[in-house]
This record gives structure tokens, sequence and C-alpha cells, in this order.
């Protein structure tokens, strides 16, 4: 038998080791982040949280920030600043605050003003920030997207995102290794959109939970970064924590000349790719779960329903509730069809479509841009399209695609050209669509409401969509791609990237809010103590549950986007279940919604009876709003990962109670209208007379922080040591990552990026204290 340190891992599990700074004996582990982007929407009610405990960003050279969900996607010709530029007033305060935030905490930003700014999955590789090997966090779900470079990289909660700021770690748990290898060749007009989402109409959306999926196989070894990108992105529609892809020679070749990367050819390089070249998952390794697939037996694939999973063959029609085995997808189904608009049986080629929308940061890079161009070039758009949008990912994006007169291409052809951001993705800015609209769309999610109340939406590639602009319906891009190239110029992507422009004019430096100006890295060291009871305790909870016969409940069912728009954690309780409380005609109660009935309406506790409660976004507006409504604890077959965590830091127990028939006895207590009673204390559920109905499992430690109310940032903090000792041999083993997240204006000439040296060790006495429970 081989040693534990010769035994054979996957990449996941190199990568998590490379990053523990400490692990608890029932395997709860503080794991060290290289690298944090953030936005403006999951972001706010972190800075207050620091804020109001008097602590500071402890690395900002590893934290990069932008504006991208609420930001307008129009003009900027006449932009001068955010306050004026963006008129909804909620969405301004979220960037004016940002901003501020930015500047109070020395953060770097590329802010409206600034080329650089895009969709923070997109810049982060763009700009070099994202690199092999590293651990990568945003307040965002599609955070996985990172994982393409060999990174381990996952969205997290706004109290996550706080715990970032703080101490540059997040408390975690190992994960399952999930492989989905896909040998062989893809047909002609099929790309990574299409293959990503026929695995997920395989696997299901709950088929990765609990894992970290990584992608390989020949087909994935054929794809271009930026392929590779759009696959990993959506591996968390798939339910699971993070998607990964091993880097290779097609990874190294993107990285060269990227402004945060290693310097090309310097001995910093060599060294960062010799790293780089470990990161594969040994021969031998284990995994949870395999899946294999064969490239020629995917087509171009396109959603249906209201799921990622909901998907058919372009060629396919429109499914039955009776093509399903299962009763609760039998209900989705019936449900699915009714709010798309849909017959069964209905060939998806005969289903016309009134908008187009081309972006998001699964796919708005130029190579997406490209491929919608290459379809459109020379054609118009249908005159049943009411608008087709295409929407760069980044400024760079952009600047690159009119260099190669893309814009002219799509302009011709009836598109807009607009500006850098998240746009009709998840419509919290003014790109949405109107009640019953249908939308062809390169986005990610097709849950209700996702891109407009009542709006509809297909999911498919760059390419499908542009067809389908042209064709006027949904249409396969075999059958009306152009059988000539595009012919406009081609350039270097890379040449528009790597220029750092010198600010012109005071405003635009100004915008470039790149503090600070020196080269240390700036590790906070003032920030040990604060308290570490910041949260009610959690012992028992007893109260009348809700029974809710639902199963993929996801976050935008929980709250909708439009409530988003807030830097409180607070006052979200009255838009929870908002489309479901409420009728979206007249806005009165719906009073067919168990939490609209009687008792109900105070219940503490929801007994959820299908699984994978909480799928969908990493943003924690749903925990904050089941918990302002009043309930307390949710219990379900099972939980979306980042959903399940995120109620855990705000004092919220989830109970996962895979015995059906348990759940159901539990089900019929809630319907019944009798109390039922949460003992966490004794890990069970009792009817109201006190028998107990189900035992249930919990973690040490989480189940410790709650029924002591301790707060996560207060007991890492008492951590400093250990964190400032993985640091000091991180500075040594992998300097590339430090200092390096942030740009110096020098001397007030070009803007350029250097890396900061390694972090000074002396850093005065503190006093540490063992993390204790």
């Amino acid at each position: 038998m081989p040693s534990a340190e010769s035994k054979p891992r996957t990449l996941y599990d190199k990568v998590f080791a490379d990053h523990i700074v400490n692990e608890q004996e029932d395997g709860t582990c503080l794991l060290y982040i290289d690298r944090h982007l953030v936005h403006e929407v999951t972001s706010p009610q972190a800075f207050e949280g620091l804020t109001k405990a008097s602590r500071k960003v402890r690395r900002p050279d590893c934290t990069l920030v932008t504006v991208d969900h609420n930001i307008p996607t129009s003009s900027r010709k006449n932009f001068k600043n955010a306050s004026d530029f963006i008129k909804e007033n909620d969405s301004r305060l979220q960037c004016t605050t940002l901003e501020e935030n930015v500047k109070n905490f020395g953060l770097t930003y590329f802010g409206m003003g600034d080329k650089r700014q895009g969709i923070v999955h997109i810049i982060g590789p763009e700009q070099g920030f994202t690199l092999p090997g590293t651990t990568v966090v945003c307040g965002d779900s599609h955070t996985s997207t990172h994982g393409a470079f060999g990174s381990l990289a996952f969205g997290i909660g706004t109290s996550e995102v706080e715990h970032v700021l703080a101490t540059q770690t997040l408390l975690t748990r190992r994960s399952k290794n999930m492989r989905i290898q896909v040998d062989g060749e893809l047909p002609p007009g099929v790309t990574s959109k299409d293959v990503v989402l026929h695995i997920i109409g395989v696997i299901g959306t709950a088929g990765g939970t609990g894992a970290v999926i990584e992608f390989c196989g020949s087909v994935i070894r054929g794809l271009s970064m930026e392929a590779r990108m759009s696959m990993c992105n959506m591996s968390i529609e798939g339910g699971a924590r993070a998607g990964m892809i091993a880097p290779d020679e097609i990874t190294f070749e993107y990285l060269k000349g990227r402004p945060l990367a290693p310097k090309y050819g310097s001995a910093e390089w060599n060294k960062a790719v010799n790293y780089w070249s470990t990161l594969k998952t040994d021969p031998g390794a284990k995994f949870d779960t395999e899946i294999f697939l064969d490239g020629k037996d995917i087509i171009p694939t396109i959603s249906w329903g209201t799921s990622p999973q909901d998907v058919v063959p372009i060629n396919g029609v429109v499914p039955s509730p009776d093509d399903f085995e299962d009763e609760s997808r039998k209900l989705a189904c019936k449900r699915a069809l009714e709010y798309m608009g849909l017959t069964s049986g209905t060939p998806m080629k005969e289903i016309p479509v009134d908008k187009v929308f081309i972006g998001s940061c699964t796919n708005a890079r130029i190579e997406d841009l490209r491929a919608a161009a290459k379809v459109v070039n020379g054609k118009k758009v249908a005159d049943n399209i009411l608008r087709a949008m295409i929407v760069p990912g980044s400024g760079l994006v952009k600047e690159q695609a009119e260099a190669e007169g893309l814009d002219k291409i799509f302009t011709d052809a009836g598109f807009e050209w607009r500006e850098a951001g998240c746009s009709m993705c998840l419509g919290m800015n003014p790109d949405i669509l109107s009640p019953k609209e249908r939308c062809a769309s390169t986005s990610n999610r097709n849950f209700e409401g996702r891109q407009g109340a009542q709006g509809r939406t297909h999911l498919m590639s760059p390419a499908m969509a542009a067809t389908a602009a042209i064709v006027g319906r949904l249409a396969d891009v075999r059958e009306h791609v152009v059988a000539s190239p595009v012919t406009a110029k081609v350039q270097p992507v890379i040449d528009a990237q790597v220029q750092a422009d010198s600010p012109e004019t005071e405003d635009e430096l100004d915008r470039v809010l790149d503090l600070p100006a020196d080269n240390e890295p700036h590790t906070n060291t003032s920030a040990v103590g604060g308290s570490s009871t910041g949260l009610p305790k959690f012992t028992t909870l007893k109260g009348i549950a809700a029974p809710l016969d639902r199963s993929n409940v996801d976050t935008d069912a929980i709250i909708p986007k439009q409530f988003l728009k807030t830097i409180k954690r607070t006052g979200l309780g009255v838009a929870a279940f908002y489309e479901l409380r409420y009728d979206p005609a007249t806005g009165k109660e719906n009073p067919d919604f168990i939490l609209n009935q009687g008792i109900y309406r105070d219940s503490k506790i929801l007994v959820v009876t299908g699984p994978n409660f909480g799928c969908g976004s990493s943003r924690e507006h749903a925990p904050w709003a089941l918990l302002d409504f009043g309930i307390k604890c949710i219990i379900a077959p099972s939980f979306a990962d980042i959903f399940f965590n995120n109620t855990f830091k705000n004092g919220m127990l989830p109970v996962p109670i895979s015995d059906e028939t348990a759940l159901a006895k539990i089900a019929d207590e809630a319907r019944a209208g009798r109390e039922v009673e949460v003992d966490l204390v004794n890990q069970e559920i009792k009817d109201s007379q006190g028998n107990k109905i189900a035992s249930f499992e919990v973690d040490s430690f989480r189940k410790h922080c709650l029924v002591n109310g301790l707060d996560d940032i207060g007991l890492t903090l008492q951590m400093e040591s250990k964190i400032r000792t993985f640091e000091t041999k991180r500075s040594l083993e992998t300097p590339w990552l430090d200092g390096s997240g942030y740009l110096r204006r020098g001397n007030r000439g070009a803007t350029r990026i250097d890396a900061a040296p390694v972090p000074k060790t002396n850093r005065g006495d503190v006093k540490n204290e063992p993390l204790e429970w």
C-alpha cells in the first residue's frame, strides 16, 4: 500500500492541500485564498461589517474590484461619473457605495471610466489575475469559471466575502471528487456551451452536489482557454462546488504577456510554469463519481424549460411530463411548460423568439463574438426580432472586437452594440425581458423570471443565438451558418490586453482608483481581535412548520433579483418568494401559496419535500430574505452547496433528511398544522408531543458555532500566527502571487504593473491564541 504522502491525488486534492492553513479533527479546514474578486452586489454588507468591527482588508494586493451586475450597458461616450450616469436609484447607490469602499480600504478598482472594467469573471483571466493552482473566490456563483486554469474557484456569500477581506482565508471542508471525461471529436457546429449543456442534461442540476468536477478527455484538451472557461462557468449549474481543468500548454500560452501574470521568459515565469505543470491528476487517483461521454454524440443543444437541466438537441421536440419517471420531474415539467408557454411535442426549431442576448460571463469573450459574427456576417436580423443585443464581457473585449470590425458586422445586421456588463443575463439593470417575451440567450440560467418577470429564456451557444436572430426562431446553426469566414482584419487579442495607457487627465487618474501607491503587500496586521460572539445562539427551535412541495427551488425564486439592489442585510422578508406569494398581474397575494395561509404566515420552519433547495446563485440575499421573513430552519432532502453554507453564516440551520419516510412524517406534521421541534443539541426533530421523528447529522464545528453564537471571523483571527506562517512560506514558494493585484502609478507616468517584493514577516508583537471550540 502506498503511504499517505505517495497516494495518487486528483487535481482538486493537490490544489486544496496546498492551501490548508489549519485542519481540525472533524475535517474543517482553514483554507488560504490567493485571489478575491469583488463586485457591487454582494460586497456592501461585507465592507459595512469590516467598518463596524474596525477591521481592515488583510491583503489588498490579492483583491480586484469592478462593477458589472447593476450598471447600464448603454453608451459611455458622455460618462463622467457613476453618480450622474446611473439613473436607477438603488443601482446607483450600490455602485457609488462600492467606490467609497474601494477608496476607504485602498483596493484596485476598474470602474466604468476604465477600459479594463468588465464582468468580473472575464477581467480576472484577461488581466492574468487568475493563475493556475490558485484559490479564487468571489461573491458570485459563477466564480467556477476560473477553474479552467486549474485553479480551485468557487462562489461565496457576503459573510464569506467579509471573512476573506478580513483574514484572506475561509473555513471549509473537502469536497468529493467527480470526473467528467469527454473523448472523441465534436461534430461541426458543436461548441463547449453545447457540451456543458449536454452534460447538465445528463447529470441534472444536483448531479454534482458536494463535489468538484474535473473535466478531462480529448475533447476538453482540444478546447481553447475561452471555451474551457465556458465549461467551468456552468459547472455550478450541475450542482458542483467548482469545475476544474488541468493546465497545459494552451493555458500557459494564454497567460503569456498578461499584465498581472509573471513576466514571460523571466525566472519567475519559468518557476511558475514548472509548478503549474505538476497540476494534474495522478494516474490511479480515485474519483467518487465518474461520467464518460463521447463527443460525437453531442449536437447543438438548447434549453426548453426553467432549469439548466431542461435541455434537448436542437432537432428534438418539447418534452412531455410523461417522458419522466420521477414524480417531482413530472410536476416540474408541467410547471415549466406552463411558464414557458410551450406545448409538448412541438419541434424546437418551430419556436419563434422575440429577443436575442449574446453576452454574460459564460459567453462574452472575443471568441464568442467571433463565432456569432461568422453567422451574422452579411445577414439581417429577422423582422420579428424586437431586440438583438451584443454585450462584450469587458472594455478590452469591446476594443478588440472593434479593432477586428466585428461591431460593424453586428450593427449592419441590426444588432445593438453595447458596453461591458452583466446585462440581460440576470436583468438587474435596464436590459430585461418584458412579461412572456422569449429570448435566445447565451447566459447560464433559465430560471423563472431570471431575465425579467415572466420572461422566457432558452440557453444556447453564441453561434446558435446569432442564428436565432437571423432566422427569427430557434434554429440549428449547422443549417444556416455562412460558408465564408469573417473577413475583418484580425489582430492578436493579447495586443489589446497588455497595454496600460498613461492617464491623460486628472479625472482619468482618479477613475483608476489604484490605491495604494507604494510597493508593500499591505497585509493588515492590526485586525486581530474583535468579538467572536456575533450571532444569536441556536439550540432548539419549536414552531409551526410550513410544507413546500417543490424541487429545485432556486435562489431567484427565493428572492428575485429586483430586490437585490440593497446595501443592507435586512428588509428583504417582504420579497421572500415574491413571485410565488403574489399574483404578477394584480400584485395581490396568491391564496394558494403556503406562506400566505393562516398559521403558516408566521412559520419559523420550512419543510421542503423536493431535493436541491437553494440551487443557483451564491448571493446571500436568499437566506437573508428567509431569515427576515422569520424562517430560521429549512428541512429538505438536499441543499445546493453554497446556499447550505450561507445559512450557517447567518445563524440558520439547514437540515438534510434523505430518509423519505422520515421526511414524509415531518411534512405530515406540518400539513396538519402541528408544531415541530428542531433540537440541534441532540440533533433530533420531534413532534409537538416531544416524540422523535428523525435524527440528523451536522458538522461538529458548525454545530458548535450555532449553539454558542460564534462569529467565524473572530475565531479565525485567533489563528493569526498560522496564517502569517503560511503567507511567509507562500511568498517564498510562489512569489508571483504577491503584490501584483494592484497597479502603481509610479511618478504619474504611464500606469505600470509591478510585482511587490516578498512580504515582511516582522510585524510587531501580536498576541496569538489557538482556535478553541
